[in-house]
């Protein structure tokens, strides 16, 4: 079995190759996102792996099914970057990765977090230029002294509440589906989400993206209803903020500090390194506003442990596939 697997890094290419040995496909591994331009690439295969940001449109769907190619996998959680009604409609057999390592999204909101509250940023930033002067801006709040919110109390936003609630915040959760597995002597207080946005210092946003229920979330009436000064995480899906509303809310300072590891169309923003302005402006004025807003790459799930699930759980759904013809994991 001929796999091509696309956005594939040279850090990560060892992990392939280890989890290959109990698979054996014949591994065709590419840095590059699978594009328009390099769809050409994908010739002579059975089976593509891709990632978050891959173009898997109608167009480049129609071009792996005229080359033969029946498998079309993702090691994402997310499955918004493919066509999946032509994908159905053209018979690709298709699965996702439905979790991986939790730890790892959740250490990046965390770690982020904590870096605004404490304006590290704003110390670097110092740093960089020798200044050593003690400001107004290095002042912060203790973490045990502040509310942490959670918007989407998963697999990750739970480890997320953890790390904040091991720092002694009191930790809020709001979810549409709360679990019963948490409370708040170990972890936190659900609530609803007028109120987790009234009284949380910081939240952290772990909810899927559901198009058509929670686009643009994060909106000027969202805004509004904030506690004053709050400082906002999005390590989930870029989609969920109307970054115009977040830019507004930051220069008015209803929001202080924001960190951003995914955004809205960010294949035109990351993954390659701009000479001059961003290609879209909306991204340019909030990167003006720095150290005040940080962007992430989208790399919460780049580590070693989340990389090894993703990828073996995308060798087992084609492995399953090509044994029963079906897959637990199947789109």
């Amino acid at each position: 079995m001929k796999v091509i697997c696309y956005g594939v890094r040279e850090i990560e290419k060892p992990i392939f190759e280890k989890i290959n040995q109990k698979f054996n496909f014949e591994l065709t591994l590419l840095p590059d996102l699978l594009s328009h331009n390099n769809i050409e690439t994908a010739k002579g295969h059975e089976a593509l792996l891709v990632r978050a940001n891959c173009v898997a449109d109608k167009i480049n769907l129609e071009k792996m099914h005229q080359m033969g190619i029946k498998f079309l996998l993702t090691r994402t959680v997310g499955t918004n970057h493919i066509d999946i009604p032509e994908a159905k409609k053209l018979g690709f057999k298709m699965a996702y990765v439905p979790y991986y390592s939790p730890n790892a999204v959740s250490e990046l909101a965390f770690s982020t977090g904590l870096a605004l509250f404490r304006n590290i940023l704003h110390m670097n930033n110092k740093f960089n230029h020798k200044d050593f002067n003690v400001d107004n801006e290095m002042f912060a709040p203790e973490v045990r002294n502040s509310i942490v919110g959670i918007i989407g109390v998963g697999r990750i936003g739970l480890e997320t509440a953890k790390a904040w609630k091991g720092m002694g915040a009191k930790v809020l959760g709001y979810d549409l589906y709360p679990r019963t597995d948490v409370d708040s002597t170990n972890t936190l207080d659900y609530v609803d989400l007028d109120t987790l946005l009234a009284q949380a210092d910081l939240i952290s946003i772990h909810c899927p993206y559901i198009k058509g229920k929670n686009e643009a979330m994060v909106d000027r009436e969202f805004i509004k209803k904030l506690k004053p000064g709050c400082i906002i995480v999005n390590a989930a899906r870029g989609e969920l903020i109307n970054y115009q509303d977040l830019y507004e809310g930051l220069i008015s300072g209803q929001i202080s500090k924001v960190a951003l590891d995914t955004l809205t169309n960010e294949g035109q923003i990351y993954f390659q390194k701009h000479e001059s302005e961003l290609p879209i402006n909306i991204y340019e004025k909030l990167w003006s506003l720095r150290p005040r807003v940080i962007f992430t790459p989208h790399i919460g799930s780049f580590t070693d442990e989340a990389v090894e699930n993703m990828v073996e759980t995308s060798f087992t759904n084609l492995a399953e596939f090509l044994k029963t013809q079906t897959c637990q994991n199947e789109i």
